[in-house]
């Protein structure tokens, strides 16, 4: 179970998350969407502690952690959480300097001292997950877009994390080259794999999404499953904003 808790943000005096609680039950999907602006991927990046709540509780698993403003939180702390998510960026950050398979085992080797065998050999296992396990020793430059992003979540998924955080993956790349990443977060959602994801995407979040947060101003307003969410809309600013993006209005 994923828990976030009245998750507030603040920079300065802007508000960007206000009071936001959502649960994400293991072996589900959760869409973030709406408007540019709107705190998805900033709530997101709460969920890693790559973004520090004003206040709060974040809680994956067993572990918890409570923010407050006049709370200052460990690195230790921090770490300690964020070792549970990997993480999927929107500019895939891969590092020009390794090759695919070198860029899923960094993390494995620098991080939890994996020795390099092993960590060739987990590499190169989610490598063919992700149908690119014959790109193993090519630089990130001779891949296309959509091939980086795929290499970009096997290195997420390679120290096997609770949740895998997505920051609106296919937003880079064209069409053709998001259906690649479609279908292979596709894949990873049929298999259990517990996901979170920012997007403004409709097909990836209608495809794979078993659960919909629609966010707007920094606070929640709407959740549903994916299927009612998207076809039957409640509130009427969910529908104008779903109407936008299939092309209806």
């Amino acid at each position: 179970m994923i828990e976030l808790v009245d998750i507030v943000k603040r920079f300065g005096e802007l508000t960007v998350l206000e009071k936001v609680s959502v649960a994400i039950a293991e072996g589900t999907v959760t869409a973030l969407v709406g408007p540019s602006g709107g705190g998805k991927s900033t709530l997101l990046r709460c969920v890693n502690l790559l973004e520090i709540p004003t206040s709060g509780t974040v809680r994956i698993g067993e572990q918890a952690l409570s923010f407050a403003p006049e709370r200052r939180v460990t690195m230790a702390e921090v770490q300690k959480l964020r070792r549970q998510t990997g993480m999927v960026f929107q500019n895939f950050q891969l590092f020009p300097h390794r090759t695919a398979v070198e860029n899923v085992m960094e993390g494995l080797v620098t991080v939890l001292k994996w020795p390099k065998a092993r960590a060739r050999a987990r590499a190169m296992e989610l490598l063919d997950k992700v149908g690119l396990a014959f790109k193993a020793d090519a630089w990130p430059a001779t891949l296309s877009g959509g091939q980086q992003q795929r290499v970009a979540i096997a290195r997420a998924l390679a120290p096997s994390p609770r949740v895998l955080l997505c920051d609106e993956p296919t937003s880079a790349l064209d069409p053709e080259l998001s259906g690649e990443v479609v279908e292979v977060l596709g894949k990873l959602a049929a298999e259990g794999t517990t996901m979170m994801m920012a997007t403004h995407d409709l097909r990836l979040a209608s495809k794979i999404a078993t659960e919909v947060v629609f966010l707007e101003g920094g606070k929640v307003v709407e959740v549903g499953p994916a299927g009612a969410l998207f076809s039957r809309p409640q509130r009427e600013r969910t529908k104008r904003f779903i109407a936008t993006l299939s092309g209806g209005g």
